[in-house]
């Protein structure tokens, strides 16, 4: 089944041309069909990349899945064109009445930030706060994943001695979780980030369970014990190149950085790259769909306002 976004969206193009069905806005509303409604706050500098890679995974479903793209009002994009941001996304103000089976907060390369000096700070902290009584089922990741364990619970980051870079095998903690079906029990992930969550701060926090985590690169995927917030260190949405652009891109710029961990066969920059976490990455985002959001959801979202988060 297809995921209903607008048809001169360029992830809409790109996503016909993989095979993946999409149906535009106008064809949907003329269908009897209680689709799900999913909002997407992306925070990621080059929004239509970030975009066409979690439409990707969305799409891996039989559910209609309708999406939303939302920015912040209080940050202006600097690397995505002022026309896409006003065609394409809305701001918090105009969708803060709206209810959600499912919502996805992104990252943004603003580690080196306390969170207070983030200058979208306070309506971040309102759109969390929102997410409790307007959303039934969160996802948030990388930096997005640790503001919001911050916001909601607490738990600090803490700075690398070095960017955690790569592609990482990570274990399952809980292999009967809904949002783990099918995971085998040793899966990759890429991580790109220069700030940390601690396990022994997680487990503070009884709401807070640890799904599954590195030897490497730490704690990967919390969620809360309802399965209502989800919070991951890792970015499961990349494409195969992403972490060779974030490399070249930062060679480009004078930095020191070591090639991204196991991704470059014999860490060779001119070797085409192993997509090693592809599986499992769909297979996250449609547990999600399917078993955290679909299954639990009410039919009618205006009954939100009767569940305790």
């Amino acid at each position: 089944m297809p995921i209903i976004i607008p048809d001169n969206l360029p992830a809409f193009s790109t996503l016909e041309q993989e095979n993946i069905f999409v149906i535009p806005n106008n064809r949907a509303y003329h269908q009897d069909i209680r689709a799900l409604k999913i909002g997407i706050l992306n925070l990621m500098p080059n929004k239509i990349v970030t975009e066409t890679q979690i439409l990707r995974l969305l799409s891996n479903t039989p559910l209609h899945v309708d999406i939303e793209l939302i920015q912040v009002a209080t940050h202006k994009s600097k690397n995505t064109s002022k026309e896409h941001m006003l065609t394409f996304y809305k701001t918090f103000n105009e969708i803060r009445d709206n209810k959600y089976d499912g919502f996805i907060i992104t990252g943004a390369p603003i580690e080196h930030l306390e969170f207070e000096e983030v200058d979208y700070w306070d309506e971040l902290c309102e759109i969390m706060a929102w997410t409790k009584t307007n959303v039934f089922s969160t996802i948030h990741i990388c930096w997005g994943a640790m503001a919001a364990l911050y916001y909601h619970y607490g738990v600090p980051k803490y700075p690398l001695n070095e960017k955690m870079f790569g592609v990482f095998p990570h274990k399952i903690n809980f292999p009967n979780h809904p949002l783990l079906k099918g995971f085998d029990d040793c899966f990759y992930v890429p991580h790109s980030r220069y700030t940390e969550i601690l396990r022994k701060d997680i487990d503070k926090v009884s709401r807070l369970e640890i799904l599954t985590e590195s030897s490497l690169s730490g704690v990967h995927i919390v969620a809360d014990i309802n399965q209502r917030q989800f919070f991951i260190s890792g970015h499961s949405e990349y494409d195969r190149y992403s972490l060779g652009d974030e490399y070249f891109r930062d060679l480009s710029k004078g930095l020191l950085i070591q090639p991204p961990f196991n991704y470059f066969p014999d860490d060779d920059a001119e070797k085409r790259p192993n997509f090693l976490w592809r599986c499992h990455a769909n297979l996250m985002f449609s547990n999600w769909l399917n078993y955290c959001v679909y299954q639990l959801t009410p039919y009618d979202l205006k009954d939100l306002d009767n569940m305790v988060n």
